[in-house]
């Protein structure tokens, strides 16, 4: 089907009528937060040049540089509050209507705003905790500061001794096999495929709402600016996140 542009008021037809909503969320959701986005002028990349998994793992200069932007929030991925978009989406989790968020995001926002963690599929992880990289073994960002910051000691497992780093993904660095498998399964078994505040331009993340429409999901779009996918979708919207969905999923929003 070709682009449809709509309008809130299609938006809130569309969302009334669906069953099983699975949301997938860039970071055009997060940036009323403050959290700054990727990729455009004065994003995240264009003010920090990103470090490379291989370079990370294979340099002590490259993870001491990494884990000094962690531990100054240089990045701004962390320590925003949820705002109306997040806490709309929390609003169909409660009405039975949403079934799970897919994010691109690593800010922990959506957690924050009331969904349940298991609901919540991080496909670039999360940047409010560490992990091992030889063991998994979690690792909370404050416990580690002290030794960094103290005694200049990079960041080692405490279990097995292993190389430690922030729970986001690196370029460079595998796609997580567990939730890009839940990811397809929550995208091939819901009825609406709702898109807010992605590009849709990095893959194979991008190709989910592809997968939803193929599979007989209808393909909504909210976004500022025109994306890649907008002409297989059911209904564009070109809005603000936050003001279109606190309209269209109010507080008594039908269950």
């Amino acid at each position: 089907m070709s682009e449809k542009l709509g309008k809130r008021e299609d938006l809130a037809q569309v969302l009334r009528s669906a069953e099983r909503i699975v949301a997938f969320t860039g970071a055009g959701i997060s940036t009323e937060s403050g959290i700054p986005d990727f990729r455009s002028p004065g994003g995240v990349w264009s003010r920090m040049k990103p470090i490379l998994f291989q370079d990370f793992v294979n340099s002590e200069e490259k993870r001491r540089e990494s884990w000094t932007r962690a531990f100054q929030g240089r990045a701004g991925w962390t320590g925003r509050e949820p705002n109306a978009g997040h806490y709309a989406l929390a609003r169909l989790w409660e009405a039975g209507r949403l079934t799970s968020v897919i994010t691109q995001n690593v800010d922990n926002l959506h957690q924050h705003s009331g969904i349940p963690a298991d609901r919540v599929i991080e496909l670039h992880g999360n940047a409010s905790y560490a992990t091992c990289l030889s063991c998994g073994l979690r690792h909370e960002i404050e416990d580690l500061r002290p030794a960094f910051e103290q005694r200049g000691e990079l960041p080692a497992c405490r279990s097995c001794g292993g190389i430690v780093k922030t729970a986001t993904i690196s370029f460079g660095q595998s796609m997580p096999e567990e939730p890009m498998r839940r990811a397809e399964e929550e995208t091939l078994s819901c009825d609406l495929f709702l898109v807010l505040g992605s590009s849709l331009t990095v893959w194979p993340a991008a190709g989910f709402p592809i997968q939803a429409r193929r599979a007989g999901a209808r393909l909504v779009i909210v976004n500022r600016d025109p994306t890649d996918l907008d002409e297989h979708a059911h209904l564009v919207v070109y809005d603000e996140i936050g003001p279109t969905l606190s309209e269209v999923v109010p507080a008594n929003f039908p269950g």
